[in-house]
């Protein structure tokens, strides 16, 4: 049988096997973690109003039934394309195999947050990107409050309930407003020598605005409410410097033991390996150069696609609906193919951008639709329960979201890592 290897188990990578798990071929789903993660919630892991396990569901249980599909625990170490073969490392003590041969690749290896050239911000700036770092900073923040409740000097004290978001994007945006709506809804009542809705919840951006993916109209909306959760937004401002006590933007120092890196993003280590093969042209970001049809130049087997890749005439939006689309294009690709048909170039169909910002406040465009408030909330609900993976996760998610809407509560403020 032809033999197809899907490397990510992302929105793209999964939306790819999944449109060619009925498909008369040999699929091979290769990640470096055994689940897929909904990367648009794990900032609510990280405030504690979503546990991990409601948005991470194990890739094997999705294809479970489908007897040609593999999912491999592995990672790749780099490619061979003229023999056709990935050469893999093991994940920890899993063992895997050395190489794994392919008729048809498909990478999907996404992105991560970039620093900036400051690699060492990582260490006291953590991301929410991975379910890892949720955790991390999960446990930053209530740890914060803890320290903070045992503190007797006020300046150390007002460190500690100073929190500093970098980047107004929907993460960044939706990461404020949720400490926001912690401090001053969630634990109002849970401490007895601080008031946690004294906490400074600040929200750093470069640019003009806040959310600049979307109109201006919607922008204003979306800093209007969280101002009224607490966030003092700067735009028009940039991080200089970041460690382990404070947050430097332009030339002043803000105390801060918590910061959570919002900002750009950098594609994939992958992408750079691609590139140097194929002669590809990569951007700033690190996004890897594909053809109309989503393949690398002279590797019409191999189709790279999400968050590493460009097309020549522009860029996508780093958002999820377009990696899946892209999957579902390359499994159709392969599936035209094997029938001996030609395929039109990948185009993309913009269905919207949502953002929320707090209880029943969210900003909505969706062709050319506005929306703020409760209608944009609700609508932001729907759709991510609707591309949530797994029935059972949408239904534990629907009553977590509805139990915290009418207590005003968190169930999942743990404090996991030091």
């Amino acid at each position: 049988m032809h033999r197809v290897v899907v490397v990510g188990g992302g929105f793209g990578g999964l939306q790819a096997a999944l449109a060619l798990r009925h498909a008369p071929v040999e699929l091979t789903l290769l990640d470096r973690r055994n689940f897929h993660l909904f990367q648009p919630l794990t900032y609510q892991v990280a405030t504690g109003a979503l546990s991990p396990g409601e948005i991470a569901y194990p890739l094997r249980a999705i294809f479970t039934r489908d007897r040609n599909v593999r999912v491999l625990l592995a990672e790749v170490a780099d490619f061979d394309l003229d023999a056709h073969e990935l050469q893999l490392r093991s994940v920890g003590d899993v063992p895997a195999p050395a190489t794994l041969g392919y008729d048809t690749l498909i990478v999907a290896g996404g992105s991560r947050y970039s620093y900036f050239g400051h690699d060492d911000w990582s260490e006291h700036a953590a991301e929410v990107k991975s379910l890892e770092s949720a955790l991390v900073v999960r446990s930053r923040l209530l740890s914060a409050f803890e320290a903070a409740e045992e503190e007797q000097d006020a300046d150390r004290r007002a460190a500690w309930l100073t929190f500093v978001v970098v980047g107004a994007g929907p993460t960044g945006v939706e990461m404020a407003g949720q400490i926001g709506e912690l401090a001053r809804d969630t634990l109002r009542h849970d401490f007895r020598a601080i008031d946690p809705r004294d906490a400074r919840i600040l929200l750093v951006e470069v640019a003009d605005r806040v959310l600049t993916t979307f109109p201006p109209s919607l922008s204003a909306k979306a800093a209007r409410s969280l101002e009224k959760l607490g966030v003092t937004v700067l735009t028009g401002r940039t991080v200089t410097g970041i460690d382990a006590e404070s947050v430097t933007v332009d030339d002043e120092r803000i105390p801060s033991r918590t910061v959570v890196w919002a900002a750009g993003v950098t594609a994939s280590s992958l992408a750079a390996r691609l590139g140097e093969l194929t002669n590809a042209e990569r951007d700033r970001a690190g996004r890897v150069t594909v053809e109309p049809d989503l393949t690398l130049p002279g590797h019409p087997e191999v189709f790279a696609l999400g968050d590493m890749v460009r097309l020549h005439d522009r860029v996508l939006p780093g958002v999820a609906p377009v990696a899946m689309q892209q999957g579902r294009y390359a499994a159709r690709v392969v599936r035209d193919r094997l029938r001996g048909k030609e395929s039109a170039p990948f185009r993309y169909r913009d269905k919207g951008n949502l953002a929320t910002i707090g209880r029943a406040a969210a900003v909505a465009d969706i062709k050319g639709l506005r929306l703020s408030g409760f209608l944009a909330w609700a609508a932001w609900l729907v759709v991510h329960l609707w591309y949530l993976v797994g029935f059972q996760n949408r239904i534990l998610v629907f009553i977590r979201w509805s139990v915290s809407f009418a207590t005003h509560g968190r169930g999942a403020r743990l404090i996991t890592n030091s």
